[in-house]
């Protein structure tokens, strides 16, 4: 995996030199757009409307618009040169808890890797934020942008999570007014017990692109010279009474949860009598 920065990440006057590296991927699959008669892919040109003609890549810059048809143009150092000594510097500004901090807020993550002689200040960090149970905000120039930003201990090594500024985030006030509908107490009470039973560790590997290897499928298919059909979803059955779909939901969740548990009682008396047998009982 190749490094995407090079800097230090700072604390107090305790300089560590660090690398950054993507801890995510987009598995999304990528569709060019065709031309339907001969499914030639199509080309997109950067044309000057103006000029009348295609820019070539020297002649592009970027412009930011302060009021309509007016730009104040500006190039790759001044936005660079914005960031100041920040450029190459995770700048840590405080500690605090993870639970404080709204996942609302999170944009994309990256792993912190130390670099030669940061080995030693980077476990150090590392062991008392993870003793502390503290993460810390933090600021980063990435992208012609200074994000904000949180560093977390994930597993043996410091993980960083870009956030978003608080006026990036629209506020709830923006959305429709909902006029609260009145809740019996017999809905709240069964809408609790089926968040319970339905209740359970979270294990990423459960997290399954099913969308993604259907369209995989239908893609070898074509690739293979198959017809592909395509069964309709089924329907779901569409329960107007709010406390009979909780009930059937509940019903459904129990029956569900027993299966489990029966299954892992015939594994747990199976793995008794093996060791039964293995000690010469009967």
């Amino acid at each position: 995996m190749r490094s995407m920065w090079k800097g230090s990440l700072a604390f107090g006057l305790v300089s560590i030199p660090v690398s950054l590296y993507s801890a995510t991927t987009s598995r999304t699959l990528s569709f060019r757009t065709l031309h339907l008669p001969c499914h030639t892919p199509l080309q997109y040109r950067k044309t000057c409307p103006h000029c009348k003609k295609e820019a070539p890549p020297d002649e592009i810059t970027r412009g930011y618009e302060y009021e309509k048809g007016h730009f104040v143009v500006l190039n790759d150092e001044e936005i660079r040169a914005a960031a100041g000594e920040k450029e190459k510097v995770i700048e840590i500004d405080y500690f605090a808890n993870m639970a404080e901090i709204d996942p609302i807020f999170f944009q994309k993550s990256y792993y912190l890797a130390p670099e030669g002689p940061g080995r030693k200040p980077y476990t150090l960090l590392r062991r008392a934020m993870a003793e502390s149970g503290k993460v810390a905000l933090a600021s980063i120039a990435l992208h012609t942008k200074m994000w904000p930003a949180v560093v977390r201990v994930y597993d043996q090594v410091l993980s960083l999570s870009t956030m978003y500024y608080p006026d990036e985030v629209h506020a709830i006030t923006e959305l429709p007014t909902i006029a609260e509908p009145e809740l019996s107490e017999g809905e709240t009470v069964m809408a609790r017990e089926l968040i319970e039973h339905l209740a359970a560790p979270f294990v990423p590997e459960k997290l399954h692109d099913h969308y993604r290897e259907k369209l995989l499928a239908i893609i070898e298919a074509r690739i293979q010279g198959k017809e592909v059909s395509i069964a309709p979803s089924p329907e779901r059955e569409n329960v107007v009474d709010l406390l009979s779909a909780l009930q059937a939901s509940l019903d459904m969740a129990r029956v569900n949860k027993g299966k489990k548990g029966g299954k892992g009682n015939k594994i747990r008396s199976a793995k008794g009598r093996k060791e039964k047998v293995a000690q010469g009982e009967k």
